[in-house]
């Protein structure tokens, strides 16, 4: 979204526009935005827009980033992780986008498509199963198993039994 952003944005302080947007996230409105992030579970809150790392994946919410800015202060501020009145983030478990054309470019897994106005974005917790490696990096290690014997055998031996 960063290098998105920076493409886009002298296009956008300069005026030059797409179709308008409108969005709607579980009844709270995005009027007009820029540039809308849809993105399966939110993201976190360190960068412009908030978009570093999703501590989960499978949360069954929507995360939801609207863009819009009208001067390049406005902009800098945003690119600098300030946060301003340009930045609208909420999560949602349905968000629908409607535009004033027909179609609007929609980038679906970092591939750009046209999709039919309005787009309606839901999900679904726990539809996606991905088996991924135990000793991936960033992983917390798992617990080890309890040892039930040894727990009584433990607890016997406070209590004044045998070891």
């Amino acid at each position: 979204m960063v290098g998105s952003t920076l493409d886009v944005l002298p296009s956008l302080l300069q005026g030059q526009r797409g179709a308008r947007l409108a969005a709607r996230a579980d009844g709270a409105e995005i009027a007009a935005p820029q540039a809308l992030l849809v993105s399966n579970n939110p993201y976190g809150s360190a960068d412009i827009a908030g978009l570093n790392r999703r501590i989960w994946l499978d949360g069954g919410i929507l995360g939801v980033v609207g863009v819009t800015v009208s001067t390049a202060r406005q902009a800098v501020r945003l690119l600098q992780g300030r946060r301003s009145g340009g930045l609208t983030v909420l999560t949602a478990k349905e968000v629908t986008v409607t535009a004033d054309a027909p179609q609007i470019p929609v980038g679906v897994d970092g591939e750009a498509v046209l999709m039919p106005a309005p787009v309606v974005c839901t999900i679904r917790s726990g539809a996606l199963r991905v088996p991924v490696p135990r000793n991936r990096p960033g992983a917390t290690p798992p617990e080890p198993p309890v040892n039930w014997s040894r727990l009584r055998r433990l607890a016997a031996w406070r209590r004044g039994g045998t070891r």
